[in-house]
């Protein structure tokens, strides 16, 4: 059997998925949490093999969640399952360990297919996903780091150099060479712009003050 967790904050849209993946055989539900900090806190008590995974949610969105919850579980796989279907959300989510990126709107029956390739250690992404990615690997843009995009959330928020580095116990020095590295990788010259970013593609969700 194949424990899945489902972490949603819509219950009309997690009572659905829960139906759907109980009508098969291999898989039980070991529960259904609206946000990721109850994830994180349940990670050891239910054991999921796989969870499903929304971005935008509030107190812990589903980035972070995936990064602390591989911390504390490395063999978790984390399928992300939303509405966005930006290449910046999905190369984002694949960079802080996601194993694959499904849509909302797929076919209910591609869930299970996204929950059966993931437990044969497969990555992956839905049709409508992998097409928003294939322009920005023709790019070739680098993706974020995990740690990139902590920092990048840290500065978004209006932070300084030095904060950065007293939150993160780093050097200054490191994070001006990491905050050069997201401003050269995203292409964006300004604080102000690297703000603006953070905004639009969802880094800052479920942020205070945001």
């Amino acid at each position: 059997m194949t424990r899945v967790l489902i972490v949603d904050d819509h219950p009309m849209v997690a009572e659905g998925i829960q139906s759907i993946l109980e009508s098969y055989e291999d898989i039980t539900v070991v529960g259904t949490l609206t946000n990721g900090k109850a994830a994180i806190d349940q990670i050891d008590h239910l054991k999921p093999d796989v969870i499903l995974m929304d971005l935008n949610m509030p107190d812990v969105g589903g980035l972070t969640a995936t990064e602390m919850i591989l911390e504390q579980a490395p063999h978790t796989r984390i399928l992300i399952l939303t509405m966005h279907d930006s290449a910046e959300y999905i190369s984002t989510a694949l960079s802080h360990g996601a194993m694959g990126y499904v849509l909302k709107d797929v076919p209910t029956e591609e869930i299970k297919l996204a929950v059966d390739a993931v437990m044969r250690g497969e990555k992956y992404l839905c049709t409508g996903a992998a097409g928003s990615l294939q322009p920005k690997e023709s790019e070739a843009r680098e993706a974020l780091t995990g740690r990139e995009q902590t920092i990048l959330l840290e500065l978004a928020q209006g932070k300084s150099n030095k904060q950065v580095a007293q939150e993160l116990d780093i050097s200054v020095r490191t994070v001006e060479t990491h905050r050069k590295n997201i401003k050269r990788k995203l292409g964006i010259s300004s604080t102000a712009g690297l703000t603006r970013y953070a905004l639009e593609h969802g880094v800052l969700q479920g942020s205070a003050g945001f």
